[in-house]
This record gives structure tokens, C-alpha cells and sequence, in this order.
């Protein structure tokens, strides 16, 4: 008995990979590797094996907290000038907002750095559910549904998601043939090396970057009018990046940079810290007048600040100063902002405000793409990822499989924006993996699907545990609000002013407490899969808790090395 373990994943046969893995012997990166591939097998309508996977980890035996980014850059040939000359201020849908794909590189890190294992060992149920499927779930087959149009556009695309022109229906067990012969080159290239376990963790690398698979995705480009080249695939590298670490509460909360919403989530924290819990509670509820100013400031502030670091204008730790957090704290009145200007940092401001749209809003259709996966094993070992990327705004690669990274459509086709694209320049991630500590011990894993709803949802659940005293499970499951008082992070970046969704759950004197404070206030269907998915575990001593959001089709596990799990 080494102690225990627990993991939530956004499906159950992710959730079954790190189990089995964790049981096995192996440690939070190689169950958090396992899931992480499964998920882009399992849940292809919001991950890709070919997409982002941002990872923070925490090492209980160094107390080192270290991130990656996992997301790919613009390629050398993405000309941000051209893109708006030929299609105006967005990246438009289809294979030009491709960028260099991150994931396998990504969870190839994280596996030969932090793990204990191969890819053959860590890929066995996503080479299994790809080669012989698995049970398509309500969520899966309603979010093709309604995207069917898009579906259709691409012959490659429709050829999997749509096969012989039928959706996917609840029940039916969906293949993908040749997402499996993708995983079995990497399994191959890994055992035809003779060297050792980094070894054949180098050679599967090389497999997708360098080898058979590269020369589809790189055909398919060329063919295509894409933008990706051999050099594109052959020099990527993840990044390790450094973390933000913020006091919230009793404990540190680790959030990853401005190449995601990371140092947004962190600012968020900061600022209710500041604040303290008695700004955040009212008459025994969240304040949810205040929580969403909060909100707003701090998306005003991504706007007009947030972006891959190397092309910031100010510091990203300037966002989480106290005179500046004081500031934006300081401008928050007893009515509704509809939409609050950026806080006041030197910097060359050229930030451009988008229009709304004619087309049906973010806050209506959803941001589903995206899922998660946390995991600490028995040794306080903590893994915290998001992969993310859909398949209904791109093209799949003929023979692979792949939809390859779309994560373009969040840069800005507008030159001399902040959000610019640029050979080289990262997209501004909305995935956004967070950890915690307590008392220099590991504590906590989270994350969220859900876009521009991740740091609103976790935010609450844990202003529900902390502030409230909430068991987790109840801090979970309680109604969230929504804003959208910003610049949207995906194309068209919408702007909705004074707009603030709720769960219709939420208690009628919060809803009129919203209203007298001049919120424009729709409501969602409660336990919406829009409010969000949060994945957790959480350790105390020897007693480990997992939990997965009801909203989505995520499950948690908990268990004892070498005891048999008790899965949820």
C-alpha cells in the first residue's frame, strides 16, 4: 500500500486508461498521458490527437511545479495581410487556420520527462477504441447534429463524422479506422528502436513530425492550399513555460502564462483575493454582481493586454500587482458595467473592438470543444491537462484521421492587432490547466472544458468550496453564471454588452438581485453542458476525492495501490 490515487477525465474510457495505468504502478504523467490520447480517440468532436494539450505538473519528489504549453505555432508561411486581404478580420474556417500541430509532441514530453512508461503502454485503449469504436454518447451525437452543415462541407470530414451521410446516433459504436493506423505508426517506430525507453519515445515523436504521417499532413497542405510544410513539423518543439502562482485563499494556486488564459485565471484569483471573502458572499450566496465585474475586468484586460508573451506589450506579471488589481477593484460600482474599459497599464495600445455578428451567438450555441483530465497519484504526484481541439471547423487529413489543430481561429486577421497572426506567434489558448498546493503539499487538480466559460466555472466552484464551505460535490453541482461582456476568444470574436447567463437553477433572489443591478440576464437549462465541465482531484493526507461535472460526459475514479478502484 503506497496510498491513494485519484483522476477525473471528460469520458469513462479516459478514466479507465490512467486506472489502469495507476493500478499498474504507473505514476500521475503516465495515467494523465493515457487519458489525455484517449480522449482525442473518444471525444473527436472536441479533441484531437493532432490538437493542444496544455500540462502543469507538480513533482512530489523535487516540489517542483512545471507547465508546458502544447499548443503549435502559425506556420512560416501564414501571411497576416494576405489572410485579410483574402477573408477579412477573421481566420476563416477550414485548413487555413491549421497550426502546427502540438499535441503528440506535447504528451511525449510530459511522458519521457515525468513518467515511467512507453507510448505502446499508455496507448492501449485509444488504439482499441479507435480500431474497434466505441458507444456514441448523447453529448457526442448532439453536438454533430448540430453542426451537421459543417460536417458536410469537407468530403474527408463527413467520411467519419458522417458516414454514409447518417448521423452518429446514441448507441451506435463509431470507428476510426485510420486515427488507429496513426496511433499503431508511433507503437511501431517506438518498438523498431533499439535503444531505450526515451529512445522509443524519440522515434514515435519522429513517426508523426518526420514520418509517414507528416507526408499525409504535408501532401494534404500542399494539395490543398494549406500553409504547413515539412520544416513546419520537423522543428516544432513544446515549450516548457514558467507558471504563475497565486495566494488564493489558504493555498497556491498554479496557473500556466499569457500564451493561454492562464494569466487571466490567475489575475481572477488575485483580484478576489484582494478583495477577501466577505466582497464575494452575500446574505449567505455568491455575490454574483460582484464576481461578474470581476470577470469583466479581467476579460477587458485579456483583450487589451494578453497574448503569446513574446509579442506582449507590458509584463504579464503587471496584471497581477497589487496597485493594479486594487485599481480594477476600485472601479467596480452597485450596477452593471455593460462593457468596462481595459485597466490602466503603459503600453502601446492598438487594440481593435469586434462588432457583433449576424451569426448565432457563442452563449447560445456553445463552446464544446475542449476536455480534461486530472489525476494525483498515490505518491502526491499531480497531473493537470486540457486538450482541446474540434473537428467540425477544419479538415481531416485524408488516411490519418487527423484533424489537425484549428486552435487558428483565435488569432485575429487584422494587422497591427495584439492577436495578430504571425509565422512563429502562438494563438492565445482558451485551454487553461490549473493545480494547487496546501501547506507546500499537493492538494488539487482542475480544469474545464467550455472556452471563455473556464476560468467563470472554475472560479465559482472554488469560491462555492472556499468561501461558502461547500463540500466539493455540492460546489460542483450548483448553478454558474456566464458573461460575455467581451471580445470572444474564437471567430467572429462576438461582443454581447451587460450580456450574463444563468442557470435557471439559480435562486430567484439572485436572478432579482442581477436585475436591480442592471445585468441582461437569459437563462440556460440547468446543469448545462455550456456552464462548463470541471474535472478535479483532490488529496488530503491519505484521502483522495475525484469528481466529475454532471454537466458532461466526464468520470472519476479514486483507489488504493495496489486496491481495486471505486469508480463513479
Amino acid at each position: 500500500m503506497t496510498g491513494h490515487w485519484a483522476v477525473a477525465t471528460g469520458h469513462p474510457i479516459a478514466t479507465a486508461a490512467a486506472t489502469r495505468i495507476l493500478q499498474r504502478g504507473g505514476n500521475a504523467a503516465d495515467a494523465g498521458v493515457a487519458a489525455g490520447i484517449t480522449l482525442g480517440v473518444v471525444q473527436p468532436d472536441l479533441v484531437s490527437f493532432a490538437g493542444v494539450a496544455p500540462i502543469i505538473q507538480y513533482n512530489a519528489r523535487t516540489g517542483r511545479v512545471t507547465s508546458q504549453d502544447g499548443v503549435g505555432y502559425w506556420p512560416a508561411a501564414a501571411d497576416v495581410e494576405k489572410m485579410h486581404r483574402d477573408h477579412g478580420d477573421h481566420v476563416p474556417e477550414g485548413i487555413l487556420r491549421t497550426v502546427i500541430p502540438a499535441a503528440p509532441a506535447s504528451w511525449i514530453k510530459a511522458l519521457s520527462e515525468h513518467g515511467t512508461l512507453t507510448f505502446k503502454d499508455v496507448s492501449e485503449e485509444a488504439i482499441r477504441a479507435a480500431r474497434e469504436g466505441f458507444e456514441v454518447y448523447p453529448l457526442f451525437a448532439n453536438f454533430i447534429a448540430d453542426r451537421a452543415e459543417k460536417y458536410a462541407r469537407f468530403p474527408s470530414t463527413a467520411e467519419i463524422f458522417l458516414p454514409d451521410g447518417s448521423l452518429p446516433k446514441v448507441g451506435d459504436v463509431f470507428r476510426q479506422p485510420d486515427l488507429a493506423w496513426t496511433l499503431e505508426q508511433l507503437v511501431a517506430a517506438e518498438a523498431a528502436c533499439d535503444g531505450d525507453r526515451h529512445a522509443g519515445l524519440a522515434a514515435a515523436r519522429k513517426a508523426f513530425y518526420e514520418g509517414p504521417i507528416a507526408e499525409k499532413i504535408v501532401a494534404f497542405h500542399a494539395a490543398e492550399g494549406g500553409l504547413l510544410t515539412a520544416e513546419d513539423l520537423a522543428t516544432y518543439d513544446v515549450r516548457d513555460e514558467p507558471t504563475q502562482a497565486v495566494r488564493f485563499r489558504d493555498a497556491e494556486f498554479h496557473c500556466c502564462g499569457a500564451w493561454c488564459q492562464g494569466i487571466s485565471m490567475a489575475e481572477a484569483l488575485a483580484m478576489v483575493e484582494t478583495a477577501g471573502p466577505d466582497a464575494t458572499v452575500r446574505d449567505g450566496k455568491l455575490d454574483l454582481h460582484f464576481l461578474t465585474e470581476v470577470l469583466k475586468r479581467v476579460f477587458a484586460d485579456r483583450e487589451a493586454f494578453v497574448t503569446d508573451p513574446r509579442y506582449m506589450r507590458v509584463p504579464q506579471e503587471s496584471l497581477l500587482q497589487a496597485e493594479f488589481l486594487k485599481a480594477r477593484l476600485d472601479s467596480i460600482g452597485p450596477r452593471s458595467d455593460p462593457l468596462p474599459d481595459a485597466g490602466s497599464c503603459r503600453h502601446n495600445d492598438q487594440q481593435v473592438a469586434d462588432k457583433n455578428t449576424d451569426e448565432q451567438p457563442v452563449y447560445a450555441l456553445g463552446c464544446a470543444d475542449t476536455s480534461h483530465v486530472s489525476v494525483i497519484d498515490a505518491d502526491g504526484n499531480i497531473f493537470s491537462a486540457t486538450p482541446s481541439d474540434p473537428s467540425y471547423d477544419t479538415v481531416v487529413v485524408p488516411g490519418t484521421g487527423l484533424s489537425v489543430s484549428s486552435r487558428g481561429s483565435q488569432s485575429r486577421a487584422i494587422p497591427g492587432h495584439l492577436n495578430a497572426l504571425a509565422p512563429g506567434k502562438r494563438p492565445r489558448l482558451t485551454p487553461n490547466p490549473i493545480l494547487a498546493l496546501r501547506d507546500g503539499k499537493p492538494w488539487m487538480a482542475m480544469g474545464t472544458p467550455g472556452g471563455d466559460v473556464q476560468i467563470q466555472a472554475m472560479l465559482q466552484v472554488l469560491l462555492n468550496m472556499l468561501d461558502l464551505g461547500m463540500a466539493p460535490e455540492d460546489a460542483v453541482r450548483a448553478p454558474r453564471v456566464a458573461t460575455y461582456a467581451f471580445p470572444g476568444s474564437f471567430a467572429p470574436h462576438d461582443v454581447h454588452p451587460n450580456k450574463l447567463l444563468y442557470e435557471d437553477d439559480l435562486s430567484a433572489d439572485q436572478q432579482a438581485d442581477l436585475i436591480s443591478r442592471g445585468h441582461d440576464l437569459e437563462p440556460w437549462p440547468s446543469l448545462t453542458w455550456k456552464a462548463g465541465g470541471i474535472c478535479m482531484a483532490l488529496k488530503t493526507g491519505d484521502t483522495t476525492l475525484a469528481l466529475a461535472d454532471p454537466r458532461r460526459a466526464g468520470t472519476s475514479a479514486t483507489g488504493s495501490v495496489p486496491n481495486l478502484p471505486e469508480v463513479h
